[in-house]
């Protein structure tokens, strides 16, 4: 197991209040993917749960997993992310969905996951990191340029089922 496989943080918690270590994870249970489902259906609203847990698990046979961030017992961020080679990249990490809950977006759970994935990528040999943003994402986008990253490209797709 990489050592950040499970990585402890920095406690957290406001002044007067207890102080709670905040880590990183990588989903390695059913259970666990039940407790992160309701955080990734704020990124992707338009599953409902059953759908959204039996697309992950289609994924994770094909090499998705899922890191997030715990301060306590509650489930501050979560992110999707595959790993690859392509020729453009080298050996990559690629972040699917990157979703900081809606209860936490002040508690720096973002940066914190940032920080695994790079740490994650240096322990591992993984010479970049990418990660698609919706162009209407302004703040994401800040906090993408903020975390090291560089808007190399415009992705393109087309939908070809009615």
């Amino acid at each position: 197991m990489s050592s950040t496989d499970k990585r402890l943080c920095a406690p957290t918690g406001k002044a007067g209040t207890a102080r709670t270590k905040t880590e990183v994870r990588v989903l390695k249970s059913e259970s666990e993917l039940k407790a992160l489902a309701p955080i990734i259906s704020q990124l992707r609203p338009h599953f409902d749960l059953n759908e959204l847990v039996a697309r992950i698990k289609i994924q994770r046979k094909r090499g998705y997993k899922l890191a997030y961030v715990v301060s306590g017992e509650k489930v501050l961020c979560v992110a999707g992310f595959v790993t690859g080679y392509k020729l453009a990249w080298g050996k990559h990490i690629y972040i699917d969905d990157l979703v900081t809950s809606e209860e936490h977006h002040s508690a720096d759970a973002g940066k914190i996951l940032m920080e695994w994935f790079k740490t994650y990528a240096k322990e591992n040999g993984y010479e970049t990191i990418h990660l698609d943003a919706s162009v209407l994402g302004f703040s994401s986008h800040k906090f993408y340029l903020e975390s090291g990253f560089h808007i190399d490209s415009h992705h393109f797709s087309i939908n070809l089922i009615d």
